[in-house]
């Protein structure tokens, strides 16, 4: 997959794409229902099958001090494009500028001048331009007066509510990682680089590697099964996880806790990329350091057993 950043200069080779459109956070069941649309507009065309993204995320751009909402590492998300058949990639600057052009701007200046696109697709509920002024209309018919073709991909449900990125933070906030793989169409995960914390996981027998979670959105405080690749790897290495304020021991710093079943080596520095499976018990305040290994080990059982099931996580 060739990834093109900004819009002003868009090699020859880049252009002509039949593009989706969108932020495309966590590469979910509707992005990707937006995205079979645009393969199937991209055939009639003639042109490559894209990926158009903003960055920063229009929400954080406007809304800095918003709590953390992100689903995806750009690595994960780069890789799923990739696996679903994106051959470009187009990353655009989402700035002041940006932020303020005209729907007919964006569509002269971004689409047709600056990316030379065949064919644009969106979902049925696409805003753009300054104010959010555009709907899909405007899409539909400024795109027409250069050529370009255009389709809408009506909201996608599972059976009960749209598939949105709202209702996976949701599921997320609530522990829940069943419905968020289901509306994911794979299981949440997030990437960080490992701290040095302050090593007490090694005096109880359970060393752990140490992240915080940044921008991500937050899964609920307590105990998960999960899989780590490092530096790259799928993830696919067992373990157990607990995210929280660790009220036995400490009560105020927020950190995601990873050990690793059967790992002996130095993580610090390294990249890790973990996947939420199922979600354990919440967190809770043990009566001392014996009673908080005693229940660690009863977790990692617990997890070795849940990842281990041939039927897979619950």
């Amino acid at each position: 997959m060739k990834i093109v950043h900004g819009f002003a200069s868009t090699p020859e080779d880049a252009r002509g794409s039949v593009i989706a459109l969108g932020n495309f956070d966590g590469v979910h069941l509707g992005h990707r229902h937006v995205i079979e649309l645009a393969r199937d507009l991209a055939e009639t065309c003639g042109g490559e099958l894209g990926v158009a993204l903003f960055d920063p995320h229009p929400r954080r751009f406007f809304a800095p001090d918003a709590p953390a909402f992100r689903l995806m590492s750009a690595n994960r998300r780069n890789r799923t494009l990739e696996a679903l058949g994106v051959k470009r990639l187009h990353i655009l600057p989402f700035d002041g500028e940006m932020a303020g052009k005209t729907p007919r701007q964006f569509v002269d200046e971004v689409l047709v001048e600056g990316m030379g696109v065949k064919g644009v697709v969106t979902g049925a509920d696409f805003r753009f331009g300054s104010g959010r002024a555009g709907s899909t209309g405007d899409l539909e018919r400024l795109c027409a007066e250069h050529g370009v073709r255009t389709a809408f991909a009506e909201l996608h449900g599972n059976g009960a509510d749209k598939v949105s990125s709202t209702r996976i933070r949701k599921a997320i906030l609530d522990g829940d990682m069943t419905a968020a793989e289901t509306l994911l169409g794979t299981p949440w995960a997030i990437e960080g680089t490992v701290k040095q914390g302050d090593q007490r996981g090694r005096t109880i027998g359970f060393p752990t590697a140490n992240l915080t979670l940044g921008d991500y959105a937050r899964p609920a405080y307590g105990v998960y099964a999960v899989r780590v690749g490092i530096d790259g790897e799928t993830p696919a290495r067992p373990g157990v996880a607990n995210f929280g304020k660790r009220p036995t021991v400490d009560g105020e710093t927020e950190l995601l806790e990873i050990h690793l079943f059967d790992f002996s080596g130095d993580l610090y520095g390294k990249t890790l990329e973990v996947e939420f499976h199922d979600f354990l018990r919440p967190e809770r305040r043990f009566d001392g350091i014996d009673a908080l290994k005693a229940q660690i080990a009863k977790d990692a059982e617990t997890a070795r057993a849940v990842l281990t099931d041939p039927s897979g996580p619950a």
